[in-house]
C-alpha cells in the first residue's frame, strides 16, 4: 500500500487565556483542537464535518502553517512541517494551498484579478518567469471557466461565484498537490453550489489533487469526498469511507448530523427517525471528562464519564467486519440506519 501524502497525528492547538493587563497570567485555555488524527492519499477527497465551533477551520490553518500547533505532527511526504521554517517551509507551503470560505473577504479589493492570481509567482519566482505570468494567469482563468479578458477586472465586479472559481485559481497557480478547502461553497447559493463543486472535482482529475475538503453541509460532503471524518469539540469521532458513515453510521453524534440532513421526499421525512440533541455544545475552555460528547448523549452512562473512548473499530464489529466496523469513538457504539442511502444521494 502506497505511503499517504500527509498524515496528521496526536495534532493539538490550545489557545491561552489570560488575566492581567501589566502582569498577565494564563488561567485557562481554549482548546480548540485536541487530539486529531488522520490521513490523506494521493488524489483523495477527505471530508471532516462538525458544527460550527468544532475546531474543523483550525485544523485548516494548521495545514497551511498559518497556525502553529500546540503538539502534534503533521508530515507531508513523511516529512514533519511542524518543525520546519524558512526556506524549507516555504517550499512545502508551494504544495499545499488553501482556498478560503468567503469569495468576498478573501480577495483583495484594491488589486485586480491578475494581480491576485499572479501573486503566488511574486513569492515563487521560480514557477514562472515574470514575462510569462500574465499568459499562465489567463490560464488559469480559462481553466476555473472565467473570460481570460477579465484579468484586469477587480473582485467587487464579479458574483460569488465568479470570486469563488478566483480563488480556485490563486490556489492551483503553483501546482500544489494538496488543497484545503475551508467551507469554499457555504458562502454560495445551491445553484451555484454545485457548479463550485463540480469544478473542483474536474480539477482534481485535470491537476491529479488531494484534497481536504471542510463543511458542515452534509449532502455536499458525500457527494465529493472518498472519506468522512466526523468532529466534535476538537476530535475526530467517527471516520471511513463514505457509504460507511452515511449508510452505516455507529457514533450517535454522526447519527444526530444525519437525521438533521434535509430529504425533498415528503413521506420518507415522515418515515426517518429524527434525533433532537437537547442541552448546548460545552464551552471548550470546560472539556468534559470521559467522552466529550457524554452531556448530549441518549446513551451516557458512568463508564463515559470515567473513560476516554479510543477511535477504533468498536469491538462489536470486528469478527464481523463490513461497513459497520469502521472507527468510532464511543464506548457503546451501535449501527442505526438514520436515512436510507437512496434517498441520500
Amino acid at each position: 500500500m502506497a505511503e499517504p501524502i500527509l498524515e496528521v497525528s496526536g495534532l493539538v492547538k490550545h489557545y491561552p487565556l489570560t488575566r492581567g493587563v501589566l502582569f498577565k497570567k494564563q488561567v485557562g485555555s481554549v482548546k480548540a483542537v485536541d487530539g486529531v488524527d488522520f490521513t490523506l492519499d494521493r488524489g483523495e477527497t477527505l471530508g471532516i464535518v462538525g458544527e460550527s465551533g468544532c475546531g474543523k477551520s483550525t485544523v485548516a490553518r494548521m495545514l497551511v502553517s498559518l497556525e502553529k500547533p500546540t503538539a502534534g505532527v503533521i508530515r507531508y511526504r513523511g516529512e514533519d512541517i511542524t518543525q520546519l521554517s524558512g526556506r524549507a517551509l516555504k517550499a512545502v507551503r508551494r504544495n499545499i494551498q488553501m482556498v478560503f470560505q468567503d469569495p468576498y473577504t478573501s480577495l483583495n479589493p484594491r488589486m485586480t484579478v491578475g494581480d491576485i492570481i499572479g501573486e503566488p509567482y511574486e513569492i515563487h519566482p521560480e514557477v514562472a518567469p515574470k514575462a510569462d505570468r500574465r499568459r499562465r494567469v489567463q490560464e488559469l482563468l480559462d481553466v476555473v471557466g472565467l473570460n481570460p479578458e477579465y484579468i484586469n477586472r477587480y473582485p467587487h465586479q464579479f458574483s460569488g461565484g465568479q470570486r469563488q472559481r478566483i480563488g480556485l485559481a490563486r490556489g492551483l497557480a503553483l501546482r500544489p498537490e494538496i488543497i484545503v478547502a475551508d467551507e469554499p461553497v457555504s458562502a454560495l447559493d445551491v445553484s451555484v453550489q454545485a457548479q463550485v463543486i463540480n469544478l473542483m472535482e474536474r480539477l482534481q482529475n485535470e491537476f491529479e489533487l488531494s484534497y481536504i475538503f471542510i463543511a458542515h453541509d452534509l449532502s455536499i460532503v458525500r457527494h465529493i469526498s472518498d472519506r468522512v471524518g466526523v468532529m466534535y469539540l476538537g476530535r475526530i469521532v467517527e471516520t471511513g469511507r463514505d457509504a460507511e458513515i452515511y449508510d452505516h453510521p455507529t457514533h450517535p453524534y454522526t447519527q444526530a448530523l444525519l437525521s438533521a440532513v434535509p430529504v425533498p421526499d415528503p413521506e420518507a421525512r415522515e418515515r426517518r427517525e429524527r434525533i433532537i440533541l437537547f442541552g448546548d455544545v460545552p464551552s471548550p475552555t470546560n472539556i468534559p471528562s470521559g467522552c466529550r460528547f457524554r452531556t448530549r448523549c441518549w446513551k451516557a452512562q458512568e463508564r463515559c464519564t470515567l473513560e476516554v473512548p479510543a477511535l477504533a473499530v468498536p469491538a462489536e464489529f470486528r469478527p464481523a467486519g463490513g461497513p459497520a466496523a469502521h472507527d468510532s469513538a464511543c464506548h457503546f457504539a451501535e449501527e442505526k440506519q438514520v436515512v436510507p442511502p437512496e434517498e441520500t444521494r
